[in-house]
Parts: structure tokens; C-alpha cells; sequence
């Protein structure tokens, strides 16, 4: 997994907050609106994430942890979040035609 700079994430970290609180001063304001939008777009594509909330979370466990904890992390949240199959074995079996 290829991370970020942790000087990148905390200056994309910090105008997200920044945008955040402005947003929450004035929500009427669709520019206000538009750029904290954008700076939680960029969070998210910068932390690997879909949300703006779980980038910001993941960027703060980032700058706090070392990388190799961060990745451990990452990966057991993975493991634990995979699909289960459940029921009974699968048989594949194949047509006539696809001898």
C-alpha cells in the first residue's frame, strides 16, 4: 500500500478542519459548502477512503501512528470486514456443451 507524506496529510488534514468549522458557521453558503466538500474529497482520495469522516479518522490515526502500525491497522480492519461465506459448499458443476 503506497501512503502519503505525513506533512501532506496533516496540511489536507488541517483545511478540512479549517472548512469544517467555516462550513458549520455558515451552511446557507454554498461556496463555503462546495469548498469543504472538496477538501474532504481530496482527504478521502489522499487516505484511501469513500467517506470524509473515516479519511479524517484514518488521517489522524495516521499522523499519530508510526507506518507500519497504521498498516497493521489497515490490514486487520480488512480482515475483519470480508465477507464470510456461509451455507453450505458450492459445487461447480459444468454444462453439456462445455466439455
Amino acid at each position: 500500500m503506497l501512503l502519503p507524506a505525513k506533512a501532506e496529510v496533516a496540511r489536507q488534514l488541517r483545511r478540512y478542519r479549517a472548512w469544517e468549522r467555516v462550513m458549520l458557521a455558515s451552511p446557507a453558503d454554498r461556496t463555503v459548502r462546495a469548498t469543504f466538500e472538496d477538501s474532504g474529497y481530496t482527504l478521502c482520495v489522499l487516505m484511501g477512503k469513500r467517506c470524509a469522516r473515516e479519511a479524517a479518522d484514518a488521517a489522524e490515526r495516521y499522523l499519530r501512528m508510526g507506518v507500519v502500525t497504521y498498516l497493521q491497522e489497515q490490514e486487520a480492519q480488512l480482515c475483519a470486514t470480508a465477507p464470510v461465506h456461509r451455507g453450505p459448499p458450492v459445487e461447480l458443476t459444468r454444462s453439456p456443451a462445455g466439455r
